[in-house]
């Protein structure tokens, strides 16, 4: 056992205990983590907010057996018939 180095022992430090936050801090880390989830919610949601519009006009002209092009040239012709009344 004379390899062994015996002797004092050095103190550990132990690491503070971290310091608590302000009010201030808290509410803008707060603040950041809403902002970033506000912005992953619209990175998601518009998207799919966007296409469930698109399928709902489709299927509201499938439903009635139209076509957005049909649709359009019936209003152009409405609307030149309006013009020649005036």
């Amino acid at each position: 056992m004379s390899d062994l180095h015996e002797g004092p022992l050095t103190p550990v430090s132990t690491p503070a205990p971290p310091q608590k936050l302000t009010r201030r801090e808290e509410r803008r880390r707060r603040r950041t983590r809403r902002h970033r989830g506000e912005e992953l919610l619209g990175w998601v949601l518009v998207p799919i907010i966007v296409y469930g519009i698109y399928w709902g006009i489709n299927a509201g002209f499938d439903a009635l057996g139209t076509t957005p092009g049909t649709v359009w040239d019936q209003l152009m012709q409405v609307k030149q018939m309006m013009e020649k009344r005036t």
